[in-house]
């Protein structure tokens, strides 16, 4: 069973910067691909960010990245220390939410679509003061 459990959400001024942390407590991390969506009241879940298992060939991950945070925020992981980080930069009050670590088991690139992630955390709150 895979526990995923999330971390450093907290009230942040507008233009400031923070960093989400997800650890990750089962065996062979290094095998599923990570991601971190979140939502806001009333809105739907959405997709923030992903990064793939690191590949045999390349040694490298794959990182995708919502449309609202790109070029703001960057998803990264330690395959030792067994957790996935979410630094966001240049936060807006739309960036308000609930953010969610999950894991996949999709091999190859990294999903982006729910359907894809079989465990969640709980979740942390993020919120964004004008």
């Amino acid at each position: 069973q895979v526990r995923l459990t999330e971390s450093g959400g907290r009230l942040v001024q507008a233009g400031e910067s923070l960093r989400v942390s997800c650890s990750f407590a089962a065996p062979n991390f290094n095998t599923y691909a990570m991601g971190w969506f979140r939502q806001a009241p009333g809105k739907e879940r959405e997709f923030v960010a992903s990064i793939s298992t690191i590949g045999r060939i390349t040694n490298i991950s794959e990182s995708k990245y919502g449309d609202s945070v790109k070029g703001r925020f960057n998803i990264s992981r330690d395959n030792v220390k067994n957790t996935v980080d979410l630094q966001m930069n240049s936060l807006t009050p739309e960036d308000t939410a609930i953010y969610y670590c999950a894991a996949s088991l999709y091999y190859g690139t990294a999903p982006v679509t729910s359907d894809y992630f079989l465990y969640w955390g709980q979740g942390t709150q993020v919120t964004v003061s004008s």
